[in-house]
């Protein structure tokens, strides 16, 4: 039998839709929506006219190479570029919002069709990347973050599609696995993302239905560490310090605050005695670590960073090409949750293998393959 690859993994039902939320920020997103509509002639999608791939330019923004999610997230689109043959520009801009944007107007201003797959470090930072990429008749693809009642099609369409993934599901299953490893009874602390982040927000709510749930659990401390690990490991050092004894579990928003956890765990003597979780990205060591089962880690969610990197890529790119039809797409094909999967102990070994090239070709192919519905 083959070792499954990432299109064959293991499907889970659909994840449960958010409520519409209008952000108190609804104002300020009137001027995105006008200038949506007063810059239609600068908008390359809104012509209906594929563009000359010789004057492409592949781009894609993220946070950072030394964080291990980005850095699948680069290598699929990586890989995306060489199945077209094109390089592609991969900007990194260790957590400065203004230096995404400054990074992406620079290459914006080239001359050159931009098509951009971006991860936007912040909720606020999406209408900024938007406007810009509109303006110089460019074609992106978001993921994660953007303002509640905002969509691409009320935008315009060189904002080819926004990507999500439901927080509230990841954050509640694998805060219940981190409680069946307890016993469901005991102390917990928990690491926080970035607080403005759309995923933070949705992954703690995740945690606080599941703590509702599980009476012989409490929580003692929580605190953001921004996603990183460096962070991660001082701020469990500190709440270890101020809970000493009691702390029978670690939550994680993602995988890298995690394993930072951990460090802090094992520099007092409890790791691998002490159970916890990350809410997402199923990095390389953290599924190493599931699998090993010596280190206290119990459990992650995949989002799959290689598929987001390159079909994120390849949507966009699509776009530009004419190979999607951006004016005619439905709402739910330009604003849609991409499927995500909880990996324990039993199921690490379906993720755990780097996929190649010929692994993710179905998904660039058809980069809509993975929308499990319209997000809310």
């Amino acid at each position: 039998m083959s070792t499954p690859n990432r299109r064959s993994w293991l499907t889970r039902p659909r994840p449960s839709r958010r409520r519409s939320r209008l952000g108190v920020a609804g104002l300020a997103l009137l001027g995105l929506l006008a200038a949506g509509c007063s810059s239609a002639s600068q908008d390359s999608a809104s012509q209906n006219k594929p563009a000359n791939p010789q004057n492409l330019v592949l781009v894609q923004s993220i946070r950072s190479l030394s964080n291990p999610y980005h850095a699948e997230w680069a290598k699929g689109g990586e890989m995306f570029a060489a199945s077209v043959g094109m390089p592609v520009q991969t900007l990194t801009n260790e957590g400065d919002s203004q230096q995404q944007l400054n990074q992406i107007k620079q290459v914006l201003s080239s001359g050159k069709t931009v098509v951009l797959n971006a991860d936007p470090n912040t909720t606020s930072d999406t209408q900024a990347i938007v406007r810009a990429v509109q303006d110089a008749g460019g074609f992106v693809v978001t993921q994660w973050n953007k303002p509640d009642g905002l969509t691409p099609a009320s935008v315009g369409n060189s904002w080819v599609a926004h990507i999500g993934f439901d927080g509230n599901t990841g954050g509640y299953q694998t805060a219940k696995a981190l409680f069946g490893a307890m016993n469901n009874t005991g102390g917990i602390i928990a690491l926080q993302g970035i607080l403005d982040d759309v995923p933070a927000k949705e992954r703690y709510n995740g945690l606080q239905k599941a703590l509702a749930e599980t009476p012989g659990v409490q929580m003692l401390d929580q605190q953001t560490a921004h996603w990183t690990r460096n962070e991660a490991f001082q701020v469990t050092q500190t709440l270890l310090a101020k809970h000493a004894g009691q702390v029978k579990g670690v939550w994680a928003a993602n995988d890298d605050m995690a394993l930072g956890a951990i460090e802090a765990l094992r520099a007092v003597g409890l790791a691998g005695k002490t159970p916890i979780v990350g809410a997402s990205d199923a990095v390389p060591e953290a599924l190493q670590d599931i699998q090993a089962g010596n280190t206290g880690y119990v459990a992650t969610v995949s989002t799959d960073a290689y598929w987001q990197g390159g079909a994120g890529l390849a949507l966009a790119y699509q776009a530009a090409t004419g190979k999607f039809n951006v004016a005619g797409a439905s709402p739910a094909d330009r604003s849609f949750y991409g499927k995500e999967f909880l990996v324990t102990k039993e199921n690490v070994a379906d993720f755990i293998k780097t996929p190649t090239p010929a692994d993710l070709a179905p998904d660039f192919a058809k980069p809509l393959a993975r929308n499990v519905g319209p997000l809310q």
